[in-house]
């Protein structure tokens, strides 16, 4: 006879074990410049996600929207794990109206079957990495690219493929806005405080993951100002395919579940060997957000811009960014 799990007595121990954990896999999300502006606060059985605002950058991202859509992201990894672990879990978003910065409250609710998926999502989060170099391989396969738009779409945002004569006007939007970047003082000082280096301290983007050239690519990547130390091939990217990252609203909560899209779709991307790159310039600068909305028939709104496309095979694994020590994101109560 099968056994009906939810009916099983739960451990406590194991509770807040399992919500412990989710909060450590969800600090290998990606987030803006690896900022990782997150907080996680676990007593008893919930797992609470707010917004850090020490770790925001507040000329870049005055408003938030990338910080909270990074929340988003994490809050999706959590998720991964709990279901991973075999944990069906209530979620309350936007908690509390009185504090804006209290994301998300988890309550683990009751033991139910681990699903395969689950666990290749979870084994996923591990290997998942942002990948600046040219996407030099095959095309990406219109199957593969259904199935990363459906996962985002099943995350609660929407994926536009942009197509070939959007993606000039693509182009020209990202130059705008890095033109329009790299003429604020204050945006290049933050800039350089989050970027280069070994960043031994565990957040922003080190040397190892900043093209040691400018890749030639239909779309520029970020201009960090100066050169890293990551190889990159001097070949062109023909075969990468852009997309929105879209909904139809643009309030704190779709911020959020933006983030969630975010990592729903690249893991999914990652589990079908696409890499992804988020171009977040395209919506740190008002007036390029204007233009990339333009993209989208005006009827809805972007909260970001990635470019998917399959590696070079001859290319061994892009370097990962590095990660806050969990006692940092995590505060047990």
């Amino acid at each position: 006879m099968a056994t009906d799990i939810s009916s099983e007595p739960v451990d406590t121990r194991e509770e807040a074990r399992a919500l412990s954990d989710a909060a450590t896999a969800a600090g290998y999300a990606p987030s803006i410049l690896n900022s990782q502006p997150w907080r996680w606060r676990v007593t008893g059985d919930e797992l609470n996600l707010h917004l850090d605002h020490s770790r925001g950058l507040e000329v870049t991202d005055p408003d938030s929207r990338l910080a909270i859509l990074s929340c988003g992201a994490a809050l999706h990894h959590a998720l991964v794990s709990l279901a991973a672990a075999g944990w069906h879990t209530l979620v309350a978003r936007l908690p509390d109206a009185e504090n804006p910065d209290h994301l998300a409250q988890l309550r683990v609710d009751h033991r139910i079957p681990v699903e395969p998926a689950a666990i290749r999502h979870r084994q996923t989060i591990g290997l998942r990495h942002t990948d600046r170099r040219p996407a030099l391989g095959a095309p990406v396969d219109a199957e593969k690219l259904r199935a990363i738009v459906a996962a985002v779409v099943s995350a609660g945002a929407g994926l536009h493929l942009l197509r070939p004569d959007q993606v000039y006007d693509l182009a020209t939007a990202v130059d705008h806005a890095q033109r329009t970047e790299a003429g604020e003082d204050a945006w290049q000082a933050e800039l350089r405080h989050w970027t280069g280096g070994t960043r031994p301290l565990g957040s922003g983007i080190p040397d190892a993951a900043i093209p040691r050239r400018t890749p030639q690519t239909t779309v520029p990547g970020r201009d960090f100002g100066h050169h890293g130390d990551l190889v990159v091939s001097d070949a062109h990217d023909p075969t990468a395919v852009f997309a929105i990252l879209y909904g139809t609203q643009d309030t704190t909560l779709d911020w959020l579940l933006a983030g969630e899209a975010l990592s729903a779709g690249w893991l999914t991307a990652t589990e079908l060997g696409v890499a992804v790159l988020p171009l977040s310039s395209t919506v740190e600068v008002t007036a390029t957000r204007v233009l990339v909305r333009h993209l989208l028939a005006d009827l809805d709104h972007p909260y970001l811009v990635l470019r998917l496309g399959m590696p070079d095979p001859a290319d061994g694994p892009a370097p990962r960014t590095p990660r806050l020590p969990a006692g940092q994101i995590i505060e047990r109560i």
